[in-house]
Protein backbone atom coordinates (compact mmCIF):
# COMPACT_ATOMS: atom_id res chain seq x y z
CA UNK A 1 0.00 0.00 0.00
CA UNK A 2 1.64 3.64 -1.15
CA UNK A 3 1.94 6.24 1.01
CA UNK A 4 -0.52 8.40 2.03
CA UNK A 5 -0.57 12.51 2.10
CA UNK A 6 0.27 13.77 5.35
CA UNK A 7 3.53 11.30 6.35
CA UNK A 8 6.84 11.24 6.77
CA UNK A 9 8.55 10.41 3.33
CA UNK A 10 10.97 7.37 4.28
CA UNK A 11 14.56 8.34 3.74
CA UNK A 12 16.57 6.67 1.17
CA UNK A 13 20.18 6.80 -0.44
CA UNK A 14 20.26 5.60 -4.36
CA UNK A 15 23.06 5.59 -6.85
CA UNK A 16 22.32 7.39 -9.60
CA UNK A 17 22.98 6.78 -13.57
CA UNK A 18 27.14 8.30 -13.10
CA UNK A 19 27.06 6.28 -9.92
CA UNK A 20 26.74 9.18 -7.20
CA UNK A 21 25.14 8.91 -4.14
CA UNK A 22 21.33 10.59 -3.99
CA UNK A 23 19.72 10.92 -0.75
CA UNK A 24 16.25 12.46 -0.30
CA UNK A 25 17.81 14.10 2.78
CA UNK A 26 19.92 16.27 0.61
CA UNK A 27 17.07 18.10 -0.51
CA UNK A 28 15.57 18.75 2.89
CA UNK A 29 14.90 22.27 3.31
CA UNK A 30 16.25 23.41 0.09
CA UNK A 31 14.02 22.46 -2.61
CA UNK A 32 10.60 19.95 -2.89
CA UNK A 33 10.62 16.50 -4.46
CA UNK A 34 9.07 15.48 -7.19
CA UNK A 35 9.81 11.26 -6.91
CA UNK A 36 8.34 9.16 -9.57
CA UNK A 37 8.69 5.11 -9.76
CA UNK A 38 8.67 3.70 -12.84
CA UNK A 39 9.45 -0.03 -13.92
CA UNK A 40 11.69 0.04 -16.34
CA UNK A 41 14.13 1.41 -18.35
CA UNK A 42 13.91 1.35 -22.99
CA UNK A 43 9.97 0.56 -22.38
CA UNK A 44 7.19 1.86 -24.08
CA UNK A 45 5.24 3.72 -21.68
CA UNK A 46 8.03 4.69 -19.44
CA UNK A 47 10.01 6.29 -21.98
CA UNK A 48 7.12 8.35 -22.76
CA UNK A 49 6.67 9.02 -19.25
CA UNK A 50 10.73 10.70 -18.89
CA UNK A 51 11.12 12.28 -22.21
CA UNK A 52 7.60 14.32 -21.77
CA UNK A 53 9.34 15.08 -17.84
CA UNK A 54 12.51 16.07 -20.00
CA UNK A 55 10.25 18.12 -22.30
CA UNK A 56 9.16 20.17 -19.36
CA UNK A 57 11.98 19.91 -17.58
CA UNK A 58 12.31 23.68 -15.86
CA UNK A 59 8.99 23.08 -14.37
CA UNK A 60 10.35 19.68 -12.31
CA UNK A 61 14.13 21.10 -11.93
CA UNK A 62 14.48 24.21 -10.76
CA UNK A 63 15.92 26.41 -7.46
CA UNK A 64 12.67 25.32 -5.74
CA UNK A 65 11.91 21.52 -7.05
CA UNK A 66 13.93 18.15 -8.03
CA UNK A 67 12.87 15.41 -9.92
CA UNK A 68 14.07 12.14 -9.07
CA UNK A 69 12.91 9.06 -11.22
CA UNK A 70 13.25 5.51 -9.61
CA UNK A 71 13.22 2.26 -11.20
CA UNK A 72 14.81 -0.97 -10.23
CA UNK A 73 17.44 -0.99 -13.61
CA UNK A 74 21.16 -1.17 -12.75
CA UNK A 75 23.12 1.98 -13.17
CA UNK A 76 24.68 0.75 -16.09
CA UNK A 77 20.72 0.25 -17.60
CA UNK A 78 20.01 3.69 -16.67
CA UNK A 79 23.34 5.49 -17.71
CA UNK A 80 22.76 3.83 -21.43
CA UNK A 81 19.20 4.97 -21.18
CA UNK A 82 19.82 8.44 -19.97
CA UNK A 83 22.52 9.05 -22.67
CA UNK A 84 19.99 7.54 -25.85
CA UNK A 85 16.59 9.43 -24.43
CA UNK A 86 18.61 12.74 -23.26
CA UNK A 87 17.68 12.41 -19.74
CA UNK A 88 19.35 15.00 -17.80
CA UNK A 89 17.78 14.55 -14.07
CA UNK A 90 18.49 11.62 -11.98
CA UNK A 91 17.90 8.63 -12.65
CA UNK A 92 18.33 6.46 -9.49
CA UNK A 93 18.83 2.60 -9.15
CA UNK A 94 16.52 0.84 -6.41
CA UNK A 95 18.31 -2.63 -7.69
CA UNK A 96 19.98 -3.61 -4.94
CA UNK A 97 19.09 -4.49 -2.41
CA UNK A 98 16.71 -5.18 -5.13
CA UNK A 99 12.95 -2.96 -4.83
CA UNK A 100 14.05 -1.75 -0.99
CA UNK A 101 12.99 1.82 -1.39
CA UNK A 102 9.93 0.84 -4.05
CA UNK A 103 8.99 -1.20 -1.38
CA UNK A 104 9.26 1.40 1.52
CA UNK A 105 6.90 3.86 -0.75
CA UNK A 106 4.31 0.87 -1.21
CA UNK A 107 4.80 1.13 -4.74
CA UNK A 108 6.88 -2.40 -5.51
CA UNK A 109 4.93 -5.48 -7.45
CA UNK A 110 6.19 -8.64 -6.02
CA UNK A 111 4.92 -10.38 -8.47
CA UNK A 112 6.06 -8.34 -11.61
CA UNK A 113 9.81 -7.74 -9.82
CA UNK A 114 9.27 -3.99 -10.34
CA UNK A 115 8.05 -0.67 -9.02
CA UNK A 116 4.57 0.47 -10.61
CA UNK A 117 3.94 4.11 -11.54
CA UNK A 118 3.65 6.00 -7.94
CA UNK A 119 4.90 9.90 -8.12
CA UNK A 120 4.96 11.40 -4.88
CA UNK A 121 5.68 15.00 -4.36
CA UNK A 122 7.69 15.88 -1.15
CA UNK A 123 8.29 19.48 0.44
CA UNK A 124 11.01 20.77 1.92
CA UNK A 125 10.16 19.44 5.34
CA UNK A 126 10.20 15.50 4.30
CA UNK A 127 6.25 15.49 4.24
CA UNK A 128 4.24 13.83 0.97
CA UNK A 129 2.13 16.48 -0.07
CA UNK A 130 0.85 14.32 -3.16
CA UNK A 131 0.67 11.20 -4.72
CA UNK A 132 -0.53 9.29 -7.42
CA UNK A 133 -0.30 5.34 -8.05
CA UNK A 134 -0.92 3.89 -11.38
CA UNK A 135 -0.56 0.48 -12.50
CA UNK A 136 2.00 -0.57 -15.30
CA UNK A 137 0.46 -0.27 -18.17
CA UNK A 138 -0.95 3.19 -17.17
CA UNK A 139 0.74 6.48 -17.74
CA UNK A 140 0.58 9.31 -15.82
CA UNK A 141 -0.35 12.98 -16.88
CA UNK A 142 2.44 15.64 -16.00
CA UNK A 143 0.03 18.62 -15.05
CA UNK A 144 -1.72 16.70 -12.49
CA UNK A 145 2.03 17.02 -11.20
CA UNK A 146 2.53 21.33 -12.16
CA UNK A 147 -1.06 21.76 -10.20
CA UNK A 148 0.19 20.24 -7.08
CA UNK A 149 3.04 21.79 -7.33
CA UNK A 150 1.97 25.04 -7.85
CA UNK A 151 -0.52 24.36 -4.64
CA UNK A 152 2.76 24.09 -2.17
Amino acid sequence: MALEVGGKAPEFELKDNHGRTVRLADFRGQKNVVLLFYPFAFTGVCTGELCALRDELPKFVNDDTQLLAVSNDSIHTLRVFAEQEGLEYPLLSDFWPHGETSRAYGVFDEDKGCAVRGTFIIDKDGVVRWTVVNGLPDARDLNDYVKALENL
